[in-house]
């Protein structure tokens, strides 16, 4: 088995991309960054996905991204929207994928791993910049000019295999490969212990895709007026 690096959010997309990996027989070491998000739960949530996937590690680091703000996740004086707005929707936290990419790219050099594993997704991606294909390709570029490892012909791959799904694809896909998606956080204001709000952005795309699946919703809400 190779090894391989997967950046695991505890929501349902990083849960199904390690899923995957697993099932290609990656040796898989999961990394989840505490950036000072507001949904604090989807750590908790990362740690249970990866022993139940059966990851070989998982590892949170600690950053402190909620010192710089400007977003609502980083920062609680901004509201967390629960209407659809438009353009890049103020849940974008600042190079947030260019630095988690990082920190997976550092400890992916350590572990002799050449693969990395994330769980962008350009089709229900609510508008976020770092999302997109052409940043994917971008970061592998400079993971393979900026590295050690690179340089001494140790090539990294960036393997993002849902980037081209429709969420209720991610929904059956995951399904197919046994993941609990009752375990996983998507909320953007879950509550500690990891309940849904069903009005923010996430909620509402993660709900549409188990519709458009015409699966039933394994999430946890508040309240059952919520998934309505």
């Amino acid at each position: 088995m190779t090894k391989a690096v997967v950046l695991l959010s505890g929501g349902m997309d990083s849960a199904t991309v390690l899923a995957i990996a697993q099932s290609e027989r990656h040796e898989c070491h999961c990394l989840t960054v505490d950036y000072g998000q507001r949904h604090q739960a989807e750590l908790t949530a990362a740690a249970s996905v990866a022993r139940a996937i059966g990851a070989a590690d998982h590892r949170v680091v600690k950053i402190d991204l909620a010192g710089f703000g400007g977003s609502a996740l980083t920062d609680r004086s901004i509201g967390v929207p629960e209407a659809p707005t438009q353009g890049i929707p103020v849940t974008y936290v600042p190079a947030r994928n260019t630095i988690l990419l990082s920190l997976a790219l550092a400890w992916a050099e350590v572990l002799g791993a050449q693969d990395l594993w994330f769980g962008a997704n350009a089709v229900d991606y609510s508008g976020y910049p770092d999302c997109r294909p052409a940043f994917m390709h971008a970061f592998e570029a400079l993971a393979n000019l900026a590295t050690r490892s690179a340089v001494e012909g140790r090539r990294f791959a960036l393997h993002t295999p849902i980037i081209d799904l429709s969420k209720a694809d991610i929904v059956k896909r995951g399904v197919a490969l046994g993941v609990d998606f009752a375990a996983t956080v998507s909320c953007y204001q879950a509550t500690e212990q990891g309940l849904a709000c069903g009005r923010c952005d996430a909620c509402r795309i993660r709900r549409a895709g188990f519709a458009a699946a015409a699966m039933a919703d394994s999430t946890r809400y508040v309240t059952a007026a919520a998934d309505k």
